[in-house]
């Protein structure tokens, strides 16, 4: 059995790590490149760094940010935010990531997923999904989760494995920065129906809420920010837990 990935997500705006709660009411967190540290020296599997507001304003991701990652972490890392063409990713990934994330690009223009693939491998194409619960279903929302498509969650995730993602990063907006617990029931249907990875995000407050978003959401890897920022579940402990609970980490 694969071990279960433990991912730690720096939102990155003007520099510095902040965090919200249902995408707004934001505040700062520190640096994201000592708390990358940090965390990769608490134990964290992968690191994921998302400039939030890069592709809102129409500008690249910061490849300057990524080097000084690299240069800090001996732990795998994914960059998102403003990803539009495939010179931004190569860019990215020649600064040193090691893989990186799309949602609004991906979207907008669906090929993408194929072209990346193709010329850089799935392995290191991780495309992400923001989601909402609505009364005609489970929509997908870009723009950093400030523009509803029309675009359905399941659907949109199976056409994204057929264009050759190599992994899915699925955050619930109903649940984001609430601490009420991960959206065990779609990420389970997601997790349970596709060949590739799902991460998921979105709602982490507890130990427990980790424990069943493996057990009960299936989940192959949890991410979350604010727990971990504000020092409210320190990853070796939360490991140790999950061990207590028969699930495989790497301690």
């Amino acid at each position: 059995m694969l071990a279960k990935r433990i991912i730690p997500c720096l939102d990155v705006r003007d520099g510095q790590t902040v965090k919200g709660v249902n995408f707004i009411n934001i505040r700062e967190a520190g640096d994201p490149v000592e708390l990358g540290a940090a965390y990769a020296a608490q134990g964290a599997d992968e690191l994921v760094y998302l400039d939030i507001t890069a592709s809102v304003e129409k500008r690249p991701t910061f490849a300057e940010l990524v080097e000084k990652v690299a240069r800090t972490l001996n732990i795998p890392f994914t960059v998102g935010g403003g990803i539009n063409n495939e010179e931004d990713v190569a860019r990215l990934l020649d600064a040193g990531a090691d893989k990186i994330s799309i949602n609004t690009a991906a979207v907008n223009n669906p090929v993408m997923v194929e072209t990346l693939a193709r010329r850089f491998g799935s392995q290191c194409i991780v495309v992400a999904i923001d989601t909402k619960h609505t009364k005609n279903g489970d929509i997908v929302y870009i723009h950093g989760g400030r523009t509803p498509t029309k675009q359905i969650t399941q659907k949109w995730a199976r056409e994204v494995v057929e264009r050759g993602a190599g992994e899915i990063l699925l955050t619930s907006m109903d649940h984001d920065g609430t601490k009420n617990g991960f959206a065990l029931e779609i990420t389970r249907e997601l997790a349970e129906g596709l060949p590739i990875p799902v991460i998921a995000s979105g709602g982490a407050g507890t130990y427990d809420h980790f424990v069943d978003v493996f057990k009960d959401g299936k989940a192959d890897a949890a991410l979350a920010a604010s727990v971990f920022h504000f020092g409210e579940i320190p990853i070796p402990d939360l490991k140790n837990y999950l061990k207590q609970n028969n699930i495989e980490v790497r301690l």
